[in-house]
């Protein structure tokens, strides 16, 4: 699976940010899709994975992120979304989608990665 991120930029706090994943290769929905996000000096984390669209498209977030980001998939066009709304500057990182066959929240654990999209929120 080759994955190609989009989408970063710069916003103010309280902003709003849509990421794309776009993936190409195997099969995209027999993988569970992610977005981690890295800050300088810290480790690539966790943000929201969404799981096989026949298994009713699941979603999971890290705490920081529910009620603000919104995962969804679009398997016609293998396609991966993020939606960040009410931004904070504490979001600033580096984004990189993911996938795996199977959900784990360690990065470790994702086999296939996108080049990673910047996002930067200013206060």
């Amino acid at each position: 699976v080759q994955l190609q991120a989009s989408g970063g930029g710069l916003v103010q706090a309280g902003g709003s940010l849509r990421l794309s994943c776009a993936a190409s290769g195997r099969t995209f929905n027999r993988y569970f899709m992610g977005w981690f996000h890295q800050a300088p000096g810290k480790e690539r984390e966790f943000v929201a994975a969404i799981s096989y669209s026949w298994s009713g498209g699941s979603t999971l977030y890290t705490n920081s992120v529910k009620d603000r980001f919104t995962i969804s998939r679009d398997n016609a066009k293998n396609t991966v979304y993020l939606q960040m709304n009410s931004l904070k500057p504490e979001d600033t990182a580096v984004y990189y989608c993911a996938a795996a066959p199977v959900l784990r929240t360690a990065s470790k654990a994702w086999d296939y990665w996108g080049q990673g999209t910047q996002v930067t929120v200013s206060s």
